[in-house]
């Protein structure tokens, strides 16, 4: 939870490329608006279910938000251990210790495969290290959000612009919150009866050519979200779920719809 002043960034220009967090020089510590907190989180849908990690969580207030007031479960990670033992600190006052916990850990060393959930205000540089990692370790269908600074060429499912409620230290006077749903992989090949499909994706963006009966479908729309795989056009339509090998779900066709499942080729 911290922002650079513009001279960290000349001190990273002259100092180079580093490989881990501790090398960067340390920005100051700016915690995020409780009102930005919360919209973080009711943006991600957080609700019991979830198990929350904040990276770079500063004084604990997303993590304990989480548990506070969405009766999720959470982690924060950060590297400064004053910062650790004040979170833990306030976790105990606010009756939330139990369900919002708190380590001294480089996130970008972190084991993130367990989060639902992952709140993200960092420099953009850690985002942007961040960004293959969230990719390769989250589930599909985990939400990640972050304050202030977006993720390279990864557009987002959702933006929301929005007033802060009272002047906040190291904050102006409006907050942008961004919100992805990590996507399954559905590139590729996929055959189920006499239904072939090819799709090509770029992140979430996803383009479907679909065959039945050996002619081709005009697919004119297509979506993933997470696991939910949707396309339709003129006369049909397909709503599922991607699996690692299989797509199942309901194919309709003339007025009626029936079940469909499609291996990987």
């Amino acid at each position: 939870m911290r922002l650079a002043l513009a001279a960290a960034f000349v001190a990273l220009a002259i100092a180079g490329a580093v490989q881990a967090q501790e090398a960067e020089p340390r920005p100051p510590f700016v915690t995020t608006p409780d009102d930005v907190v919360e919209r973080m989180l009711a943006l991600a849908g957080t609700g019991a279910d979830d198990f929350v990690m904040d990276l770079g969580s500063g004084d604990g207030r997303i993590v304990i938000a989480a548990a506070q007031k969405f009766g999720a479960r959470g982690l924060g990670l950060d590297i400064d251990a004053q910062l650790v033992a004040r979170a833990r600190e306030n976790a105990r006052r606010a009756g939330v210790e139990g369900r919002a916990a708190f380590e001294e850990r480089d996130v970008l060393d972190a084991d993130l495969a367990r989060a639902t959930v992952v709140t993200i205000y960092l420099l953009p540089f850690l985002v942007e290290k961040l960004q293959p990692k969230l990719l390769r370790e989250l589930r599909p269908g985990a939400r990640i959000v972050t304050h202030a600074f977006p993720m390279v060429s990864w557009r987002p499912d959702r933006v929301e612009t929005m007033r802060i409620a009272k002047p906040h230290p190291g904050q102006g006077d409006v907050s942008r919150i961004f919100l992805w749903r990590v996507p399954a992989q559905a590139r590729g090949t996929w055959q189920g009866g006499d239904v072939r499909l090819r799709i090509a994706q770029n992140y979430q963006e996803i383009d479907v050519e679909a065959q039945a009966g050996g002619r081709p479908l005009a697919v004119t729309a297509a979506k993933l979200e997470g696991t939910a795989i949707s396309f339709s056009g003129e006369g049909f339509a397909f709503r599922g779920r991607v699996g690692t090998h299989r797509i199942q779900g309901d194919f309709q066709r003339g007025g009626t719809a029936t079940p469909l499942v499609l291996a990987r080729q």
